[in-house]
Formats: C-alpha cells, sequence, structure tokens
C-alpha cells in the first residue's frame, strides 16, 4: 500500500468517499421506491450522452483543476471543449431535441472521468492521492447539484400536506417580513427584481469563486487546505433536505400567493394574499399541496449558504469581502422579496449554517470541549426554533413584542458563540521581541 494511503487523511477521505457512494446507492433506491424517479445516479449517468446543464459540470471541472499545473489546466479545458464541439455537431447532424438550451457540458463530465482514470493508472503516492481529490470535489459539486433535484422530487411526492399556515402565523412575531419585502421588490420592479434575481439564481457561482480562490494554491503546495466553503456548502445541501422532510413548506408565494410557473398556483393557496395582506392570525393547519412544488423552505439553505461563503469572504481581499457581504445582504432580500421563504425560515438557515459551519472546523482541529458545547447549543437552538414554528404559533402570533425578539435574540446568541469561538481557535501571532538597546562606545 502506498505511503499516502497509510495516513490519517487519506483514510478519512477515502471513508468520505465510500460513504458518500453509499448514500447515492440509498438516494438512488429511495427515490425510485418512494418517488417512482430515477435517482443521481441514473441521471448523472445520462448526461454523459445527454446534454446536462453547462453550469454546474464546468464548476465542477474549474475546481478538479486546482489539483493541475498551469499547463495541464489548458489541456483539459482545450479537451472539454473539443469533446463539447464534438457532441454539438453530432447532435446537430442527427437533429436531436435539446431541452432549455442545453447545448453543451458533457465534455467537462468526460475530462474529469478521464483524469480519474489517470490518476488510477498513471499516478502514485501522493499525486495520485492529491488528483483523485480533485476529481472526486468536482464529481461531487456536480452530482450533489443533481442529489439536490433529486430530494426536492422526493419531498414534493412524498409529503402531499405543508405546514406553512404554522410558519406564517408565527411569522407575525417578526412582523411577516416576506409580504413587507415582497411589496418592496415589486415597487422597485424592474431594477430590484433583475438585481436580486441574478443574486438569487447564481449563488452557486458565487461559491465556486469563494472556492477556487481559497483553493489557489493547492497545485503548487501539493494539498488542500484543512477547511474550505466546498466542505460546508455540501454538508448543507447533504442534511437540509432531511429537514425539509421533517417540516414540509413552500413558501409564501406558493400557499399564500400565485405561485409560480410550473407549480400548484392559486387553487393550492390557501387564499391570494402575497404580498399586499398579510394572513389573519388563526389556528393553523396542515394543507395539501401539489405534488409538484418542493418542500424546500424550513431551513432556507439559500441563507444557510449565503452565510457559508459570508464567513469564509473575511479572510479574502477586500474586494471579496464586500462582494461576501452583498452576497449576503442581496440573498436574504431576494428569498423574502420573492416570497420563496417566511423570516422564521431565515433565523433557522443562520443557525444551521453556523452549526454546521462550526463542527466542520472542530472536526478538523480535534473535538474539544468549546467546540462540543457550541455546536450542541446550536443544534438545541435549531431544534427549538422548529419546535416552537410547529407548536407554538398562536402563542408567537399573540405576543409578537416578546416573541419576536426572543427568536432574534436566539439567533444573536450563536452569532456571538461562534464569532467568539472561532476567535479562539485562530492561532495566536507571536509578539515580535523587543530588542534592548545596546551601550555605545565612548
Amino acid at each position: 500500500m502506498p505511503e499516502a494511503w497509510r495516513e490519517p487523511r487519506a483514510k478519512l477521505w477515502a471513508a468520505a468517499g465510500v460513504a458518500t457512494l453509499g448514500f447515492l446507492i440509498v438516494l438512488e433506491i429511495v427515490a425510485r421506491r418512494s418517488a417512482g424517479i430515477p435517482g443521481p445516479l441514473t441521471e448523472q449517468a445520462k448526461e454523459t450522452v445527454y446534454a446536462p446543464k453547462p453550469g454546474p459540470p464546468y464548476a465542477g471541472l474549474a475546481l478538479m483543476m486546482v489539483v493541475l499545473t498551469w499547463r495541464q489546466r489548458f489541456i483539459a479545458a482545450g479537451f472539454a471543449i473539443g469533446i463539447d464541439v464534438v457532441f454539438v455537431l453530432v447532435r446537430w447532424a442527427m437533429h436531436a431535441q435539446v431541452t432549455d438550451g442545453r447545448f453543451f457540458g458533457n465534455g467537462a463530465l468526460w475530462v474529469m472521468l478521464g483524469y480519474a482514470v489517470i490518476a488510477v493508472t498513471r499516478r502514485s503516492g501522493r499525486e495520485r492521492v492529491l488528483l483523485l481529490k480533485g476529481v472526486g470535489l468536482g464529481l461531487l459539486l456536480v452530482t450533489g447539484r443533481k442529489t439536490g433535484d433529486i430530494w426536492l422530487l422526493i419531498t414534493s411526492k412524498t409529503r402531499p400536506a405543508v405546514l406553512d399556515q404554522y410558519v406564517a402565523t408565527a411569522d407575525h412575531a417578526l412582523g411577516s417580513p416576506s409580504w413587507l419585502v415582497g411589496r418592496i421588490v415589486e415597487a422597485t420592479d424592474p431594477v430590484g427584481t433583475h438585481v436580486l434575481g441574478l443574486v438569487y439564481a447564481q449563488l452557486a457561482v458565487a461559491a465556486v469563486v469563494v472556492a477556487l480562490y481559497q483553493l489557489r494554491n493547492v497545485g503548487a503546495e501539493g494539498r488542500f487546505p484543512s477547511h474550505h466553503l466546498v466542505r460546508t456548502f455540501l454538508v448543507i445541501g447533504l442534511l437540509g433536505p432531511g429537514i425539509y422532510m421533517l417540516f414540509p413548506v413552500v413558501g409564501p408565494v406558493f400557499a399564500y400567493g400565485p405561485g409560480a410557473s410550473g407549480t400548484g398556483g392559486v387553487q393550492w393557496a390557501v387564499a391570494n394574499l402575497w404580498p399586499h395582506t398579510p394572513p389573519h392570525i388563526g389556528a393553523p393547519h396542515p394543507m395539501p399541496y401539489d405534488e409538484i412544488t418542493p418542500r424546500n423552505c424550513m431551513p432556507s439553505l439559500h441563507t444557510a449558504w449565503a452565510t457559508a461563503i459570508f464567513i469564509h469572504t473575511r479572510k479574502g481581499p477586500r474586494i471579496l469581502r464586500y462582494a461576501g457581504t452583498f452576497w449576503l445582504i442581496a440573498t436574504l432580500g431576494a428569498t423574502l422579496g420573492f416570497g420563496y421563504h417566511y423570516g422564521a425560515d431565515l433565523i433557522a438557515g443562520v443557525v444551521f449554517s453556523l452549526t454546521i459551519e462550526a463542527a466542520l472546523r472542530s472536526l478538523d482541529r480535534g473535538w474539544d470541549r468549546s467546540g462540543i458545547q457550541f455546536v450542541a447549543y446550536g443544534a438545541t437552538v435549531f431544534a427549538a426554533l422548529l419546535a416552537s414554528y410547529r407548536y407554538l404559533p398562536m402563542e408567537m402570533a399573540a405576543h409578537p413584542w416578546v416573541c419576536g425578539p426572543l427568536l432574534l435574540l436566539a439567533m444573536a446568541s450563536v452569532i456571538h458563540g461562534y464569532v467568539r469561538i472561532t476567535g479562539l481557535w485562530e492561532p495566536k501571532a507571536a509578539p515580535a521581541r523587543r530588542s534592548e538597546a545596546q551601550p555605545e562606545l565612548v
């Protein structure tokens, strides 16, 4: 066995790879049995031939190329583009139909698979491990997007009733912010709508840019940094849909408005109220909804991901820090302003993100008392938030001046705890030694 594979961190990567493959196999089975749809492995295999969405494959290729030299990067990009040109010409010659303007993306997938073969057959030792890590990172990004899409379909097929009335009632404690921000966005149309829509849709692009900055020295140093944004992004995307299954919510624009193109529409809504008329306070009940709209509101993963981007840009250059701040604020505005989320979802999303980020950092540096305590506290606050939304919405709506500040205080306590504990974890710079004054020769 090569020496590199005997290292504890290499073994951890191997175990993570096996666990990921096992998870994808399980999800494939669940998707077919519970929802009657192909799983992520089947969908990913199809995209080696059929045209995929080009964004995720090329983003994955960009992440993979951080382990390559500049010469190898140009060769990989050239092969990917060349393969795509061949696929496009073949589809054009066969008059093959493409959906949503998907013409290319196969080349990036084939190049990543090719480098996996090269790593196994032509590399050895640390060089093999590093290349396999890069390929795995790129493929995880592509497969993670596909896995998320499958999860959303599963939530819509297996959760016929949604809990929007509970969250909307609890949201009165915060002043029903989605209705307020929705009217602001409507008043600033088309500028506000276009800007927020771009930010909301391109969150993954922002994450890739930050990740590429963090991983820019991997090829030169021959190793990955101990912690980076991609890890947090993937874990948030892995755990979040599990909460969707426990707390299915579709969002105010669907439950209290016209919905969006391709979804249930007004006939499934409580009433067509969003964003001009907040719902009245009444006893909430689970409500049926269509089998198309994902139950992907609680918690807001867009908020969780934007929070992670904000955290990971704090040590970057000034322009990256400003961009991270802008993306977080704009994402919060978009999630509320487009009616995709309630204010309660955003609070849960922030707590969810900070807890996962602290857990991953603790896993990397070694669990200690402070890390265990904070992760346990964050998980407790997150569970308490969901329990209060589900079982105390009427009390929260009846006492907004008490419950609203309590919700914000709970989130602020997690933020404060995270800032404090990560500050303690940061390596302290050694104080500069002061040179003693030397006596002058007389």
